[in-house]
């Protein structure tokens, strides 16, 4: 495992902007790996603990993990506001993502409902998936994924009581028909809460399990407690499933065979075995297992490089760089 420190004088979010850490709060401070800092934006914006940038890097969006509102940026300079339901809001991760078809960037989040999935023109703000007829189920989406070909949107949200679960949309098939966004036809076929997962490609994901009671006993086979496990949304198989006797929670896939976790500090996890073939306890990561992180009072911010396979973390006022 290979670690590098950034040291910093200020910072209040993280992301990757190519293969630098920016902090757009921060009037877009750019963290190069080489040791170089440079600035992409004029603005400081004395507001959000969190920030995810599209794929161009061209747009920005801050936002406070258990707020109700963000901002909008666009090459460093505010768009609008954004807003969320109050409901619950305190209690979970802000849903939030970006895309981009046919040349047009989206921003999904729940505009309107904590329930209900939106497509969001940044350029011009129209929501295109508003349409008549819409009734989302009653589920509280968070952790928003995009595939890292785009195809898919993931949600690791939650419904009552509460237990964690995902559900996966095409995202073509949603914008042509949003009513897809309100009952989702892809999810895993288990009996037990889903705490982590994570994309491996366009057609797996790396699926983790809580030690919570299960759900339906007839579906345990296909994943126990405490598992870990590959789901293949073509095919709607779960296979390599993997007993894990060590704690885990918060899975990032680096290919088929070997994923991050990041409970507590930095492992990974061989996903044949089960077993942790290199960590770092020196570098505490946090406690977050599920999208509803209201009790965690130490929660370092974290960005994952879906390309490199590395980590951006805070430690005080530095950034360290993981990688393999």
């Amino acid at each position: 495992m290979k670690r590098q420190t950034i040291p910093t004088n200020f910072l209040k979010t993280i992301c990757w902007v190519g293969n630098s850490i920016v902090d757009w709060t921060s009037a877009g401070k750019r963290y190069n790996l080489d040791g170089k800092t440079d600035q992409l934006g004029e603005n400081t914006f004395g507001f959000g603990d969190s920030a995810i940038t599209s794929s161009d890097g061209q747009y920005a969006f801050i936002y406070q993990k258990l707020g109700t509102k963000g901002l909008l940026l666009k090459k460093g300079a505010l768009l609008r506001e954004i807003n969320r339901s109050y409901y619950y809001a305190d209690f979970y991760e802000y849903p939030a993502a970006f895309v981009t078809l046919n040349n047009k960037t989206f921003l999904i989040h729940c505009p309107t409902e904590y329930c209900r999935l939106d497509f969001e023109e940044v350029e011009t703000g129209q929501i295109i998936t508003t349409i008549e007829g819409r009734s989302p189920d009653d589920f509280f989406h968070s952790r928003l994924e995009i595939s890292p070909n785009g195809k898919y949107l993931m949600s690791k949200g939650w419904f009552w009581h509460p237990l964690g679960a995902i559900k996966v949309f095409d995202i073509e098939e949603c914008i042509q028909n949003p009513k897809l966004l309100d009952q989702s036809e892809i999810y895993p076929n288990v009996g037990v809460e889903i705490s982590t997962a994570s994309f491996i490609d366009d057609s797996r994901i790396l699926l983790g399990s809580s030690g919570e009671e299960e759900i339906d006993e007839d579906l345990l086979e296909n994943l126990p407690q405490k598992h870990i496990a590959i789901w293949d949304i073509t095919l709607d198989q779960i296979s390599k499933r993997v007993k894990m006797n060590v704690e885990f929670g918060n899975l990032f896939a680096i290919n088929d065979q070997y994923a991050w976790d990041l409970f507590k500090f930095p492992k990974i996890i061989n996903l044949e075995t089960g077993e942790i073939v290199d960590q770092d306890e020196t570098l505490p990561s946090g406690l977050q297992n599920s999208s509803i992180i209201h009790h965690i009072k130490e929660l370092p911010k974290i960005a994952f490089n879906q390309k490199t396979k590395q980590f951006a973390i805070t430690n005080g006022d530095n950034i360290e760089i993981i990688g393999q």
